[in-house]
């Protein structure tokens, strides 16, 4: 997708999300740059969302990752993510 990433790993019980995101951001940042993939500089926003997964649940996340293009024709991201904050009960501007 153009404006945001899926990643679905196991995490090491040594390592926190933070540190694995800032890998991840770090690395692949360096990456695009150093192999001038775009015409800027790229960067990554600042911040992410992390989810922990059952097992059970892993095949259709994976799935949904994978089919995530034809997800987001049909319910754009941003709508989609309110609609979980909603459901499991975060405060948004929208509902507060």
């Amino acid at each position: 997708m153009p404006d945001h990433v899926h990643c679905l790993f196991l995490l090491n019980r040594e390592k926190s999300i933070a540190e694995v995101i800032k890998q991840i951001k770090g690395s692949s940042s360096h990456f695009i740059n150093q192999n001038d993939f775009i015409n800027e500089k790229f960067a990554w926003q600042t911040g992410y969302a992390a989810y922990s997964v059952a097992e059970s649940a892993l095949n259709s996340v994976f799935q949904y990752i994978q089919n995530q293009k034809n997800h987001h024709q049909k319910q754009s991201f941003d709508n989609e993510y309110l609609q979980l904050l909603k459901l499991y009960g975060f405060e948004t501007e929208e509902n507060e």
